[in-house]
């Protein structure tokens, strides 16, 4: 199965539009949200073209091929507007052998490792830098953000195609890629 992973759209209908662009024209089987996707929150300034309703249509439109997990700036009400789960904390990715665990990584972080086996991925969002890191057994991966990209990163998210997890900016142009 292949996936588009993209993390921190914070209501930016630019970026939003560029993210179902790319997943239509990639031919992945779902899109894998990891939060934070109506809202900037108190710490990050307007993204470019802020339209919260104008990213819950986009989304909406592709509802039945969207997984989410929950950020910081996502919350219970935004449920009503979107089609998609969008309060579970975290969830499980099987890729190859071993499990992915997804979240947003604000509850569980890479400084707070769930349990993991050996082998297995800790993928989340939330610093808006892309990572793709060996700790011990565990490799640590991040998107980086759609929207408000930090620490001189692109606009960027990812792709996960079987075993290979990929990362593009915008335009689609692949930059680094890990295979399992």
């Amino acid at each position: 199965m292949k996936w588009l992973i993209a993390s921190d759209i914070h209501g930016s209908a630019r970026y939003a539009e560029q993210v179902v662009n790319r997943f239509d024209e990639s031919g992945a089987d779902r899109l894998l949200l990891l939060g934070d996707i109506l809202y900037h929150g108190p710490r990050n300034a307007l993204p470019e073209a802020y339209d919260p309703p104008r990213v819950a249509a986009l989304l909406n439109a592709r509802a039945d091929r969207i997984c989410c997990v929950r950020g910081n700036c996502d919350c219970e009400v935004d449920q009503m507007v979107l089609d998609f789960p969008v309060t579970a904390d975290y969830m499980y990715l099987p890729v190859g052998n071993h499990m992915c665990f997804v979240t947003h990584g604000h509850v569980y972080s890479e400084d707070r490792l769930p349990r993991l086996a050996d082998g297995d991925f800790f993928l989340f969002g939330h610093i808006h830098v892309p990572r793709c890191e060996k700790r011990g057994s565990i490799t640590i991966l991040n998107p980086g953000s759609v929207s408000i990209p930090k620490g001189g990163s692109e606009h960027s998210y990812m792709m996960l195609d079987g075993t290979r997890f990929s990362w593009h900016t915008m335009d689609g142009r692949e930059y680094q890629y890990y295979q399992v």
